[in-house]
């Protein structure tokens, strides 16, 4: 488990999108790792990744489209 001392911010529409699109997360999917991100205030690609909802491929895509992006 991750913790940190603020929660962190909610994903933006973007990303949203590229998780679905790009990554090909599902809708149920995307909630379970928002909802479980926010309940550890931890990033939502390591919740992700940790729940094996993304593969270490797509972990890296999502770290490189948060660079690129933010």
């Amino acid at each position: 488990m991750v913790l940190s001392s603020a929660p962190p911010p909610p994903p933006s529409p973007a990303l949203q999108r590229f998780l679905r699109s790009q990554v090909g997360l599902s809708e149920s999917a995307l909630a379970l790792g928002i909802r479980q991100a926010q309940l550890e205030q931890a990033p939502l690609a390591v919740v992700l990744w940790r729940f094996g909802l993304i593969n270490l491929q797509q972990f890296d895509l999502l770290l490189q489209w948060q660079d690129a992006n933010l």
